[in-house]
């Protein structure tokens, strides 16, 4: 776990968005920090960086306090797209405990999705983490765009991996956001919930994990 404090009722989990240049990683964060009303949710902050940008919630971005003490925050980050800032990428990978993949749903972005899969499956190495053994959520983004692939093609694509079912989205609209981060999160809860306990140390199961650190507001009706 990337920074479990001593104190067995502190736990702060770190998730990294990763994917090629101009894919939707900064949109799927400012529309998580928009939707998403957990107990506590820190403050949203966006750098420039060129034609690409990178973007991290601030040090306590969302998390949840249980009624026995548990203070668990989870902090998530984006990693910028461009070649030019692989060791940033890589650097953010250090001690990640999930990751979400922002592919381009474009036809014509099918290579560069490729490209920067097989760069994460190499940072990841390199910080000595196993992409097939890291809880991962792959999105497919962009469903929006008329050039969108088919999403039966990409299940095709992708039906031998361990990372399916995909999942799909369009940050644009808000759609499929929450719905990526909440797969994630329920990947996520047999590592956690295996190495501290939280089931049976703090009766925290899967589906209450996953609620309160996605949990929305509810749309009003007139």
């Amino acid at each position: 776990m990337s920074e479990y404090k001593k104190n067995a009722n502190k736990l702060i989990i770190k998730v990294v968005y990763y994917g090629p240049a101009l894919s939707g990683k900064t949109t799927n964060l400012a529309q998580l920090y928009a939707q998403l009303r957990p107990q506590r949710k820190g403050e949203l902050m966006v750098l420039e960086s060129g034609d690409d940008r990178t973007l991290f919630f601030d040090m306590l971005p969302i998390g949840l306090r249980s009624n026995d003490g548990l203070d668990l925050r989870v902090k998530i980050y984006t990693v910028p797209g461009q070649i030019k800032h692989d060791s940033t990428r890589k650097a953010l990978l250090s001690r990640v405990d999930g990751v979400v993949f922002v592919a381009d749903s474009q036809i014509d972005q099918q290579d560069n999705n490729a490209v920067a899969f097989s760069d994460l499956a190499d940072n990841l190495t390199k910080v000595g983490l196993d992409i097939e053994r890291l809880p991962l959520t792959v999105q497919f983004n962009k469903r929006d765009h008329q050039d969108a692939m088919e999403k039966a093609t990409l299940h095709e694509k992708w039906a031998e991996t361990p990372w399916t079912p995909l999942t799909f989205a369009s940050a644009l609209r808000g759609e499929g956001v929450v719905e990526s981060f909440r797969q994630l999160l329920a990947r996520l809860y047999p590592v956690v919930n295996e190495e501290f306990n939280l089931s049976t140390r703090h009766a925290l199961d899967s589906q209450e994990f996953v609620r309160q650190l996605s949990a929305v507001e509810e749309a009003r009706h007139e």
